[in-house]
């Protein structure tokens, strides 16, 4: 949608342009005395400043309200990824714990197969989950 815009606007640019153009070159053609046809020229380029400094103003609007909207995706997205760290943090805790039971069990000869590949399992997944959000 970005580059719609972006092609709208140059576009937009371009007619603008030719527009002058078109205008500067139908002037300078026209019969009319060179006192009235420098006034033409001041007034259009006065209307093409004006118009240009209204579009900068709205462009510089939507700036603004892209910019906050933006923030305000930052600082969810931040409070987000901050939540899925500590639920990341949270469960390795978790399997750690498990894990040292099972290994506990495992020495005095009360832990089942199942018990222990449980345990490996969950471990091997707290590990890569809290490894994805430590890696630089």
């Amino acid at each position: 949608m970005a580059k719609d815009e972006q092609a709208g606007k140059k576009m937009a640019i371009g007619a603008a342009i030719a527009g002058v153009a078109g205008y500067l070159a139908g002037i300078l053609t026209a019969p009319k005395s060179g006192k009235q046809t420098r006034t033409d020229i001041a007034n259009k380029a006065e209307d093409i400043k004006e118009g240009a400094a209204e579009q900068l103003e709205q462009l510089h609007q939507e700036l603004n309200s892209l910019l906050d909207k933006a923030k305000t995706q930052t600082i969810a997205l931040s409070a987000q990824a901050r939540e899925e760290f500590n639920e990341a943090v949270i469960r390795a805790k978790d399997a750690q714990n498990k894990t040292t039971h099972v290994l506990k069990a495992v020495k005095k000869g009360e832990a089942d197969d199942p018990q222990l590949n449980k345990a490996v399992k969950q471990a091997k997944q707290a590990q890569k989950n809290l490894s994805k959000y430590l890696k630089s």
